[in-house]
């Protein structure tokens, strides 16, 4: 199952006018989620349990 960590309705808000694909949403929750991933390995390598902006 996967696992959302994007809100799909604040996109549609967000692009208003524009339609949103499914494979859009699912590639950018994977995007995220990836992005967050690598954010707490790069904190861990930094000694701190606490994930920031820079971590991006």
């Amino acid at each position: 199952m996967n696992e959302w960590v994007i809100v799909k309705t604040k996109i549609k808000e967000m692009v208003g006018t524009y339609n949103v694909s499914q494979d859009f949403t699912e590639t950018l929750n994977a995007k995220v989620k990836q992005m967050i991933q690598d954010s707490m390995k790069r904190a861990e390598a930094n000694g701190r349990k606490t994930v920031m902006g820079r971590d991006l």
